[in-house]
Parts: C-alpha cells; sequence; structure tokens
C-alpha cells in the first residue's frame, strides 16, 4: 500500500467482487488482521474481511417519510432474544403484532460486530460492520424496508464510547485510543488529542454510512457522558450534524437520541444554544422514581429518590435531580430542565438496562403486583413525553433478560464471569449471579410471546393497545410538554395530571401509587369530563371500582381509588 496524507494507507486492486475475503498485514510474514472499517465480518471478529454490496439491495420504502417526533412510540429490543430465529428476519417476521400493538419505532440494541454468538452489542469491536449471526447488513436493510412499509421507524444503538476488549485490533491501526481518560469499560476513545480529527471522522462515517445504507431513522447513542472531548466544537455536535444534513438532503428526519447520565439540559439543545444538537434524550429520573415508587427498593441509585413526589417533579419539571444534593454521587447533580419541550425526553418503566443490570435480571413483572403494572403503564403512556417499552414489557412477559457473552478469549470469559460474581457478591443473600457464557443463560433470556394469549398476559397486552389508542386518539395527552401536575392533598400517593389545549382537548389523568384504597378530590380543567379507562375494572382483570362515569365542569370531586390504579378523564372521546 502507499502512504497517503493523514496517516492513511491505500491501494486500488481491480476485479474483486463482492464476497471476497481480505485483510491486512504489516509486513512480510506479519498476521493478517480484519479491516476495522470492515461492513461485514462473516467468520467472526478475528476472522478476514467481506467485501459487500449493500447498493444492490432493492428498495420498496420509496413512499416512507418518516415519522414526526411527537408521534414516537419506541419499543427497545434485543436482536439475538426477541424471537427463536435472533436475527433480524425473525423480527420482521413479528412487526405485526407491533403494528397491532401501536408502537410506532423500533430501537434495536446495538448490531456492530461483536464476539460470537451472545452479547447484548456492547462488546462491539466494528462499528461498520453489523453482527454476521443476525444477518449482516443484508439483514438490517431487510428489517428497515419492511419497517418502513409498515409505517415503523427503525433506530439503532450506536457505541461511539468505547469499544469491546476482544477482536479489537483498532490501535494498530492509529492512535485511536488515550491514555488521557477512562470509562468504565476501558480505554478511552482519542477524540480530542493529536491525530484525533482522523479518529473522530471514523466514527462519524460508521453512524452516518450506517443510517444511509440501512435507511435508518436515526441512532441512540450510548451513555454521551463517557466521552471527554473539551474542543470547541465537540465530536457529538458534529455526529448529530451530520445525522440532520441526511435528513435535509433525502426529506426523510434522521434524529439521535442521547443516553446521557448528567442530567444537562444542553444535550438536547440545539448547537447555537449552547448544545450538542440531540433531538431528545432519555431520562433515568422518570424510571428511578417510578420504580421506587412501585417497588419501594432504595438501593445504589435509587436512594436518591423519594418515589411519588420526585416522580411529581419529574412529570411537572423534566428532572428530579436539578441542582440539589445526590446521596449516591456525594455531590449535587444536574440542572433544571428549562426550555426543553416534553419531546426531547423518552421516558421507560423498563429497559435494557434497568432489568438486565440487575444480578437476576428480574423485570418489573417479577416484583410487583398485576395491578402495579398496570399503573406503571397509564404512567408511561398517559404522560408529557416519549415513551419507550422494552420488549416483552406489553404482556408482563416474565423471562428474565440477563447479561451474556460468548467470548472465545478464556480468560477474558473467566475475567468477564469472576467479575459479575464480585460485582454482586452480596446480592439475594450471596447468590450467584448467572454465567455470562452459559448457553442456558442467553436461552432463558428469550421472549415467550404465546404466553400473551392467555389470562393476565393477554388482559395487560389489551391495556397497552388501549392506552396507546387512547394517547392518540386525544389531543391533550398528544401535546407533549410538562404538564400541571398535583398531588393529592387527602393521599400523597395521588397523582393527578392536568392536560389541556385548545377545544375540545382537556383531559385529567389520576393514578394512585399505594395500598388500600385512596380517597382523594381532584380537581379538573373547567369542562365537564368523562371516564374513558379505570384500571382497576373487572374488564381489565381488576378488583372493580365504583368511579363517577363523569365529572362536573370544574368541580372535579373525591374519587375513590383502589390500590395500586389509575384513572384516565377526558373532555371529548377524540378530536
Amino acid at each position: 500500500m502507499e502512504r497517503l496524507p493523514n496517516g492513511y494507507w491505500g491501494r486500488e486492486v481491480d476485479g474483486l467482487a463482492p464476497g471476497t475475503r481480505y485483510g491486512y498485514a504489516f509486513g512480510p510474514g506479519a498476521v493478517v488482521l480484519p479491516d476495522p472499517a470492515s461492513r461485514s465480518q462473516p467468520e467472526g471478529v478475528h476472522g478476514l474481511s467481506e467485501l459487500v454490496a449493500p447498493e444492490r439491495f432493492r428498495w420498496r420504502d420509496g413512499g416512507w417519510t418518516g415519522v414526526p417526533q411527537d408521534r414516537l412510540i419506541f419499543y427497545e429490543l434485543h436482536v439475538g432474544t426477541f424471537s427463536r430465529k435472533g436475527s433480524f428476519d425473525g423480527v420482521v417476521a413479528e412487526l405485526d403484532r407491533l403494528v397491532r400493538l401501536g408502537v410506532t419505532a423500533l430501537e434495536l440494541l446495538p448490531v456492530a460486530q461483536f464476539p460470537g454468538t451472545r452479547n447484548w452489542g456492547y462488546d462491539g469491536v466494528y462499528p461498520f460492520a453489523v453482527q454476521s449471526s443476525y444477518g449482516g447488513i443484508a439483514g438490517l436493510e431487510r428489517l428497515a424496508d419492511a419497517c418502513h412499509r409498515k409505517r415503523l421507524a427503525l433506530f439503532v444503538d450506536f457505541v461511539p464510547n468505547h469499544l469491546g476488549p476482544e477482536g479489537n485490533y483498532l490501535d494498530r491501526f492509529g492512535p485511536y485510543f488515550t491514555d488521557r481518560y477512562r470509562t468504565p469499560w476501558g480505554t478511552a476513545l482519542n477524540f480530542d488529542g493529536p491525530a484525533s480529527d482522523e479518529v473522530r471522522r471514523f466514527f462519524l462515517e460508521a453512524a452516518t454510512g450506517l443510517v444511509e445504507i440501512a435507511h435508518l431513522d436515526g441512532l441512540r447513542v450510548d451513555a454521551v457522558h463517557a466521552i471527554v472531548d473539551p474542543t470547541a466544537r465537540p465530536f457529538l455536535a458534529e455526529l448529530t450534524a451530520g445525522l440532520r444534513s441526511i435528513g435535509t438532503r433525502t426529506g426523510i428526519p434522521r434524529r439521535t437520541i442521547a443516553e446521557s447520565a448528567l442530567n444537562d439540559p444542553r444535550v438536547a439543545r440545539t448547537e447555537t444554544d449552547g448544545g450538542l444538537g440531540f433531538d431528545a434524550l432519555w431520562n433515568d429520573d422518570f424510571h428511578h422514581a417510578l420504580h421506587v415508587a412501585l417497588t419501594g427498593e432504595h438501593e445504589g441509585y435509587f436512594v436518591d429518590f423519594d418515589g411519588v413526589r420526585d416522580l411529581a417533579t419529574v412529570l411537572a419539571e423534566g428532572f428530579a435531580l436539578a441542582g440539589r444534593v445526590s446521596s449516591f454521587r456525594g455531590r449535587r447533580h444536574g440542572r433544571p430542565a428549562e426550555g426543553l419541550p416534553g419531546e426531547a425526553f423518552v421516558v421507560f418503566a423498563q429497559n435494557h438496562d434497568q432489568v438486565g443490570n440487575r444480578p437476576f435480571g428480574e423485570r418489573l413483572s417479577t416484583l410487583v403486583p398485576f395491578e402495579a403494572l398496570k399503573l406503571a403503564a397509564g404512567i408511561l403512556l398517559l404522560g408529557p413525553y416519549l415513551p419507550l417499552l422494552f420488549m416483552g414489557e406489553e404482556y408482563g412477559e416474565r423471562a428474565p433478560f440477563l447479561y451474556f457473552t460468548s467470548h472465545s478469549d478464556r480468560r477474558l470469559a473467566r475475567a468477564v464471569r469472576e467479575g459479575r460474581r464480585k460485582e454482586f457478591a452480596v446480592a439475594d443473600g450471596g447468590r450467584r449471579p448467572p454465567d455470562p457464557q452459559s448457553p442456558g443463560t442467553f436461552a432463558r433470556s428469550r421472549l415467550d410471546p404465546t404466553v400473551a394469549a392467555r389470562g393476565r398476559p393477554r388482559t395487560l397486552l389489551r391495556l397497552y393497545r388501549q392506552l396507546i389508542a387512547l394517547r392518540r386518539a386525544h389531543v391533550a395527552v398528544r401535546r407533549l410538554g410538562k404538564t400541571e401536575v398535583v398531588t393529592g392533598p387527602d393521599d400523597p400517593t395521588v397523582l393527578s395530571l392536568v392536560r389541556s389545549s385548545a377545544p375540545p382537548g382537556a383531559s385529567l389523568a389520576v393514578f394512585h401509587l399505594g395500598t388500600g384504597t385512596a380517597r382523594a378530590r381532584v380537581a379538573g380543567p373547567s369542562v365537564p369530563l368523562t371516564l374513558r379507562l379505570a384500571s382497576a375494572d373487572r374488564a381489565w382483570g381488576g378488583p372493580g371500582t365504583e368511579l363517577p362515569s363523569s365529572l362536573r365542569s370544574g368541580t372535579g370531586g373525591t374519587l375513590a381509588l383502589p390500590p395500586w390504579s389509575f384513572a384516565f378523564y377526558t373532555e371529548n372521546p377524540s378530536e
């Protein structure tokens, strides 16, 4: 190869067809390494790279124009455990049931090539390549095409803060890493030191190339708080601008969603306003406050949350930790989310982290009673932010989502296993967490959607569908934004959300997060309201309720709410 400017080497080779295997050797007799910018690794992270021709795919999504941001309802899934096939084609086969559920966007856990066939995806080492065991780039294209033809957006989790430990040869090709910083997962990437312009270009092209080739609607960007970049125009601002540029050029919005532990509104502000330009950010405060209110857990980072009171703060203001002292961190944390619209927050009752980072991967369905599951759904889907469902949540899937890997390096596999055991040494009476390397750990994490055909899972699924339908039908619920939240003067476990819009658009949602029957005085909007849904009704598998079918104009009334229940009133059934 010939030396080119800016540290690159290159050579043109004619007559190579798609499917050709290739690699790089640093001198005669040297070990042949895969291409770090490979589009395909059919032999895994240590094997030769493969030439592909993604432009040969015959797209049929020509009428696709995207989903307006305020209509996004995310469904997060792991490709390997979502279906029995464990592939993109397996997801395609399940799209109709997701359409019937009412979600509008799929969000895939990372699909960059990782070692083996079992992994969450955060050990990816080839950001340009798509996991071969899932179906590679061709499989991802088939999934995107099928999603768009069914009016579903497709997002993928992109991980630019670290690479996995196995098959990571990137440091052999240039100064991609730095020892000036550390991440929770190892060596940090070089986004601000010498030669960092080309490092940034590598990851920017990986992201924008994947979006363009696979017709993605956007990226969820992992742990942006772990990227240290004090440059005048940070890498993350370049990334969000790159996706916006694709959207402008194609006429289809390409959005970026940040996972950020900073509670900093600047992440979701435009560059003009001094921000990073993300369209929205994950809001962990919503999850933590709701989880504490439902389960009573206060270990770890849950120590900072006061359940119902903090949930009211999140619904009204955006963040619970907005400058107050965090006991978990030992310092002040966050700042007020002033100026951010409701569509700038993605909220969830469960996600892969909050389930999978528990030592035994318990879902909410195994931690709280059935009435509390319905209540969580109501708060999530009738609230003022963009909701995200974690796969199986809609019918109360009880299979755990465990941490699993399939490293071929025995020493690494042993280190991961022992590290997991040490991390949770005192968890649950000293029980050891499942072995991440065991195929059985992966198998236990697979969904079984057939259980949704009967009993309580079927009822819960009907409720999710109805709540999403109500969200679509009522203008006040669709109007996203921090809202008027009133805690019950008679019972602090009661929250009232008063929403209003241009007539006819008023609504009142009352949530009871406690045991026993609550008799709560509520004041609704100054219009007559009609009961649309009561989670305690027997039709929803509840104990029954005597809620009034209507509330008189402006007077509200006293509502008798059974434990862990909610009631939803609106001015009119629809616009």
